[in-house]
Order: C-alpha cells, then sequence, then structure tokens
C-alpha cells in the first residue's frame, strides 16, 4: 500500500506542475487564484498520503494548516478584487 501512496503522491505533484502553467499564462487573475487553491488542496493530499506511507502522524496537523492557509489566501484575494473597480478588472493582463 505504501507504494500505492507515493505513486499518487507523485501524479498529485504532477497535476501541481499544470497548474504551475496556469499561474504563469492565465488570462485573468481568478485563474491564477483557482490554480494557487489547486496548490493548496494538492499540497494538502500531497502531505497526508506521504504522511500515511511513512507512517508520520504530524503530517495531518501540516495538511490542516496548509487547508487553513489555502482558506486565507483565496479569502484575502476576494476582498482585494472587490476593490478593484469592474472597468480596470478587464484592463488588467
Amino acid at each position: 500500500m505504501t507504494d500505492f501512496y507515493l505513486a499518487v503522491a507523485a501524479f498529485l505533484l504532477l497535476t501541481i506542475l499544470l497548474g504551475l502553467w496556469r499561474v504563469l499564462r492565465g488570462p485573468a487573475p481568478a485563474d491564477r487564484m483557482m490554480a494557487a487553491q489547486l496548490f493548496g488542496t494538492t499540497g494538502l493530499a500531497t502531505v497526508l498520503l506521504l504522511g500515511a506511507a511513512s507512517d508520520q502522524g504530524a503530517a495531518v496537523d501540516i495538511a490542516l494548516t496548509f487547508a487553513l492557509l489555502a482558506a486565507l489566501s483565496s479569502v484575502a484575494f476576494v476582498r482585494c478584487a472587490r476593490r478593484i473597480p469592474p472597468a480596470e478588472r478587464k484592463r488588467r493582463p
């Protein structure tokens, strides 16, 4: 089962690489933020899988910290996006 956990963790790391492409080339800030959320959830799952594969109980604490940071970053993005006038949002690359 350990090999399966490691294989799934490797696959999730590959999806993070695909998400990095979206962060760099995203057409809108919202697309980039969604890719950053992908990093948070995928990082959370990867830490949990690696913790299960190596029998490390502290991985759950680390994963909960990642989940909290991901939620706070999305709240900060929404608060900042609401301050930008709609006309200016369309002009930004």
